[in-house]
C-alpha cells in the first residue's frame, strides 16, 4: 500500500497538468465517490434585463457534497456567455471542473443542467448588439421588467444531451458519454475570466448553510434555486426574492465588449434529439445519491455546429414601451392677429 499513493499522487500530478487553463480558478477538488444526481426544481424568473442565468450544481467541501443554487448574476462584460462547472470522471476519482466566463460556451461534460444549458452550449438567449435577449422556449422571465425576448425551440431541441437520470458528471460508471466537440475545444482556446464576486459570495453562502449538504438534505436541497445571488445584501430595484446582492457592487449594465470577444455563428445542422420540456429543467425523477452502474452510461444524442450566442436572434426582441411625444396644435386652433385693410385697396372699392 506505501508504494501504491506515491504511485497514484504521481499519476495525479500527470493529471493536473493535462486539465486546461481555464479549470484554474480555485483549488484542485477530486472526490473518490460520485456527487448526487441534479435535483428537479422549477427556474425562478429573471428580475430584470441583462442578468445571466447559471446553473444550479453540486460543489465540495470538508463535510461532504454541498448544493449551490441556480441563479441570476450580471455578466462581468458585453458578450460574455457562462461555461457551468462540471464533475468529470478522470483516473478513478470524481474532478471538478470550476465554470468560467467567456466569449463562448465551452465544455461542460455533456451534462444537462436545463434551463438552456441542455449538455452542449447555451440555448436560452444571445447577445445582441448592447443587450442580451432571453429564448422564452427554455429560460422565464418576469416580463414585468424584461421586454427582450424571442422563442426558438429547434435551438434547445438541437443542443439537448438526454439525460433522464439527472446525473451530475461525465465520464466514468453511469456517467454522461460526451466528448468535446470541435467548437467546445476552440472554447477552451479563448480568453477566459473565473467566476465574479456574485458568485463567489453565493458559493460560500450555500456552504455555509447546514442544509445544503447531502448529509442533511438527501441529495433533496430546500433552496435549488433563488433569483439572486446570496449573501451580497440587496439592490434597489425589481423584488430580490429569497436571494440578494450589494447595492456598492457593480450590479450594473456589464462593460462594453473586449475587442475579439464574441462573433461566431449561430448553431445548425441536423441532428438526433429528443423534445426538452420548456421552463421545467429536468424532468421529475426518483433521487439517488450514487448513479446505478447497471443501467450503463448515458449517450450523446446530438451535436451542434457553434456556441457564440452573438448577435443572430431568429426574431427581432419585444421592444420596451415608448411615450411618444403629444402630437402639435392644430393650424386651425392657433390664433393668430388678422392683417390690417390696406389703404390703397379701400380707395379702389
Amino acid at each position: 500500500m506505501r508504494i501504491l499513493r506515491p504511485v497514484r499522487l504521481m499519476f495525479l500530478a500527470l493529471l493536473v497538468s493535462l486539465v486546461p487553463a481555464s479549470s484554474f480558478a480555485g483549488v484542485f477538488i477530486s472526490v473518490g465517490f460520485a456527487p448526487p444526481v441534479l435535483p428537479v426544481y422549477e427556474q425562478p424568473p429573471c428580475p430584470e434585463p441583462g442578468l445571466m442565468w447559471t446553473p444550479g450544481y453540486w460543489a465540495y467541501s470538508e463535510d461532504g457534497y454541498y448544493w449551490v443554487p441556480g441563479t441570476w448574476v450580471p455578466a462581468p462584460y458585453e458578450g460574455a456567455l457562462w461555461t457551468p462547472p462540471y464533475w468529470g470522471w478522470e483516473g478513478g476519482l470524481y474532478i471538478f471542473h470550476p465554470g468560467y466566463w467567456g466569449p463562448h460556451v465551452g465544455y461542460y461534460g455533456g451534462v444537462n443542467y436545463g434551463f438552456g444549458y441542455m449538455g452542449i452550449g447555451f440555448a436560452g438567449g444571445m447577445w445582441r448588439g448592447h443587450d442580451f435577449v432571453y429564448n422564452t422556449a427554455v429560460v422565464r422571465v418576469d416580463e414585468r421588467f424584461v421586454h427582450t425576448t424571442y422563442v426558438d425551440q429547434n435551438i434547445v431541441v438541437r443542443n439537448t444531451i438526454v439525460n433522464d437520470r439527472h446525473v451530475a458528471f461525465s465520464g466514468g460508471p453511469g456517467g454522461i458519454r460526451h466528448d468535446p466537440s470541435p467548437e467546445e475545444r476552440f472554447a477552451e482556446r479563448d480568453q477566459h475570466q473565473e467566476a465574479t464576486s456574485f458568485q463567489h459570495s453565493h458559493e460560500s453562502s450555500a456552504m455555509s448553510d447546514r442544509n445544503s449538504f447531502v448529509k442533511n438534505n438527501g441529495g433533496r436541497p430546500s433552496n435549488p434555486a433563488v433569483s439572486r445571488p446570496m449573501g451580497m445584501g440587496t439592490p434597489q430595484g425589481p423584488p430580490a426574492g429569497r436571494g440578494g446582492i450589494s447595492a456598492h457592487d457593480d450590479w450594473n449594465a456589464p462593460k462594453r465588449m473586449e475587442p475579439n470577444q464574441g462573433g461566431g455563428e449561430r448553431n445548425h445542422g441536423d441532428v438526433n434529439y429528443s423534445t426538452p420540456n420548456p421552463n421545467r429543467g429536468n424532468p421529475e425523477t426518483n433521487s439517488n445519491n450514487t448513479p446505478n452502474p447497471n443501467r450503463g452510461n448515458e449517450e450523446t444524442k446530438t451535436y451542434n455546429s457553434s456556441h457564440s450566442n452573438t448577435g443572430n436572434a431568429p426574431a427581432n426582441p419585444t421592444p420596451p414601451p415608448q411615450h411618444n411625444p403629444p402630437p402639435p396644435p392644430h393650424a386651425q386652433d392657433q390664433h393668430k392677429t388678422p392683417p390690417k385693410p390696406n389703404p390703397k385697396d379701400e380707395k379702389n372699392h
